[in-house]
C-alpha cells in the first residue's frame, strides 16, 4: 500500500521534523529549486512560517539555501536525508538510553513489591521473553504451542541446545511443530493430550523448571498476548496445575 502525503508527514514528525518542516521539505522534493512564495503556493504552510522551517532544515543539514534576492531552497538528496535522518535517530537513541540505564542503575528497586505476574504483547517481545526465560532454566522445559507457525527458529534451536543440560519436553496436537524435533536427542516429544487442549484459537506455554511460566493466547486478529510469572505464588499455583494435568508425561 502507497503512503499518501499525511502519512509521510506523520513520519517525518515521528523522526524528529516538525509538521511545517515535513511539509516544506516534501514540497521542495517535488518542486526541486524554489523561492519560499513557490513552497506557500504548494502547501498550506503559512508563507511566515516557510522561511523559519526552511532555515531549521539547512541547520539539520537537510536543506541548502542560496543567497539570492528572493531566497532559494534546495533539498539535498534523498540518500543524503536518509542518512543524516537515520544517524540522528541513532543519536537520539543513544542519548535517550543512556539516561534510561543509568536512571535504571542508580534507582533503587524492591524485589518483594514486584507484580505477581506481567503481561507482554506482540510476537516478537513473546519470543524475546520466552528466550530470557530458556536461559534460566537448570532442571526442566516444558514447552507446549497449539501451531507450529508460533515458533521460530531461534526458539526451536535453543529448546534443542538445552536438551544437552536439561529436560525438554516438547508438547502439541500439531505433529509438523514436533517433527522439527526428529533426531534431536533429549528432546521428549508429546502429542497434548487431550484432557489439556485448548477451547480458544490457542497459544504457547512455556514452564521452566518449578517456578516460572509463560501462557500466551491468541486474540480473533491473530495478535498474541502473554501472561509470565517467576518465582512467585502466582507461578508455583500454575507449576502444580500443569503438572497434575501431565504427571504421566513429564518427571516432577
Amino acid at each position: 500500500m502507497e503512503t499518501d502525503e499525511g502519512e509521510a508527514v506523520g513520519s517525518l514528525k515521528r523522526l524528529g521534523l516538525s509538521e511545517y518542516e515535513a511539509k516544506v521539505f516534501i514540497a521542495l522534493q517535488r518542486l526541486g529549486v524554489a523561492t519560499a512564495r513557490d513552497v506557500y503556493r504548494h502547501t498550506d504552510v503559512p508563507r511566515s512560517q516557510v522561511y523559519g522551517a526552511a532555515e531549521t532544515l539547512e541547520e539539520r543539514g537537510l536543506v541548502e539555501i542560496q543567497q539570492s534576492k528572493p531566497m532559494e531552497y534546495r533539498p539535498v538528496t534523498l540518500d543524503e536525508a536518509r542518512e543524516l535522518l537515520r544517524e540522528r535517530f541513532e543519536e537520539e537513541q543513544e542519548m535517550a538510553f543512556d539516561y534510561l540505564e543509568r536512571a535504571r542503575d542508580e534507582s533503587p528497586r524492591v524485589d518483594e513489591e514486584r507484580e505477581d505476574f506481567w503481561t507482554v504483547k506482540g510476537h516478537t517481545t513473546i519470543d524475546s521473553r520466552i528466550e530470557e526465560i530458556l536461559s534460566e532454566a537448570d532442571d526442566r522445559v516444558v514447552f507446549i504451542t497449539t501451531h507450529d507457525e508460533l515458533v521460530n527458529d531461534e526458539t526451536e534451536d535453543r529448546l534443542v541446545e538445552l536438551a544437552d543440560e536439561v529436560d525438554v519436553y516438547v508438547m502439541s496436537r500439531d505433529l509438523d511443530f514436533l517433527g522439527r524435533f526428529d533426531g534431536s536427542d533429549g528432546v521428549y516429544c508429546v502429542e497434548t493430550p487431550e484432557k489439556v487442549e485448548r477451547d480458544d484459537e490457542g497459544g504457547r506455554f512455556v514452564m521452566v523448571d518449578s517456578d516460572t511460566v509463560l501462557l500466551t493466547v491468541l486474540g480473533d486478529d491473530g495478535d498474541e498476548t502473554a501472561v509470565w510469572s517467576a518465582e512467585t505464588n502466582f507461578a508455583s499455583v500454575l507449576v502444580q496445575v500443569t503438572e497434575g494435568w501431565l504427571g504421566d508425561y513429564i518427571q516432577p
